[in-house]
């Protein structure tokens, strides 16, 4: 049931007819508390499974000073993968806090150890006070950065962005509405997608999107299903892959291509997203759409 149409969502649109069309993708998440996780460690682990329930009922969760491990699987994120294996690696907002400074300032700083001098410390932070930063924004500070790399060849192999104004903030008093959120998280892949392919790093790229989880977004097929996007020039064009895939799908693949061990038994057994490629290069680079 498409709820924000091509009139709010053109790039959404564009990339998907332009690189590969996902019609049979779901989500391992139920819940942003339980999507992150199997987003960045292929996994959910019990005390997750129990607390989000009680969060999201509204009485509370499990307060616990072990929080840190509890909910963090034995072989850890994507990014401690990388780190085992030696693969350099950037975070842009995922599980990070805005943390206010002794100068005043504002900062993202890691909520996980792995993270910890890997983290952008300006991405996520806004221009108005008290308000979230804007995704266009967001994706400003990433090209920023992502072009300083390019100047010394030191581009990391993967980079995380969480690209969240599509979450919107409903019908909340005083704030964007549904509409100008999705479309503003629209424009800022559309942004970033056309930043990176006119970079001369484009023939080596490869962009997965997914949402955490498919919360709130009814569907007559399945609850679960979500929309998600590979943007590469080994991408197949125009092509429908109707290929049952879920979120350790496009996990399973970023290993392979890192050359990093999976995380878990679900990311291990998935099925890889072969069947969205194709061995010959289309080095066409991308031309973001205006919001409409």
């Amino acid at each position: 049931l498409l709820m924000f149409g091509e009139e709010v969502t053109p790039n959404h649109h564009k990339l998907a007819k332009e690189f590969v069309l996902l019609d049979n993708l779901y989500c391992n998440g139920q819940v942003s508390r339980d999507g992150h996780p199997w987003s960045t460690m292929a996994y959910n682990t019990d005390w997750i499974a129990r607390d989000w329930m009680l969060t999201y009922s509204g009485r509370g969760g499990i307060d616990d000073d072990d929080e840190a491990n509890l909910s963090r699987s034995p072989s850890g994120y994507i990014w401690d993968a990388c780190k085992r294996a030696g693969v350099s690696y950037r975070n842009y907002g995922e599980y990070g806090n805005r943390v206010s400074q002794p100068d005043g300032s504002v900062k993202m700083e890691a909520r996980v150890p792995g993270l910890v001098g890997h983290m952008c410390p300006n991405f996520g932070l806004s221009k108005i006070p008290g308000m979230k930063p804007r995704d266009p924004d967001n994706v400003d500070v990433f090209l920023a950065e992502f072009n300083e790399f390019l100047k010394t060849d030191s581009v990391p192999r993967l980079m995380i962005l969480s690209l969240g104004e599509d979450h919107t903030t409903g019908t909340a008093p005083g704030t964007f509405t549904p509409e100008s959120c999705v479309a503003s998280n629209d424009l800022a892949l559309g942004k970033l997608v056309e930043g990176v392919s006119h970079s001369k790093l484009w023939p080596n790229l490869a962009i997965f999107v997914i949402e955490d989880d498919a919360q709130n977004g009814p569907d007559h097929v399945d609850a679960h299903r979500t929309v998600g996007l590979v943007i590469s020039p080994y991408t197949k064009r125009k092509h429908i892959d109707s290929t049952q895939y879920s979120t350790v799908s496009m996990l399973r693949t970023i290993e392979l291509i890192l050359g990093l061990d999976p995380l878990s038994q679900y990311d291990a057994a998935a099925t890889a997203m072969y069947r969205s490629f194709t061995d010959k290069a289309t080095l066409d680079p991308y031309t973001h759409e205006p919001p409409r």
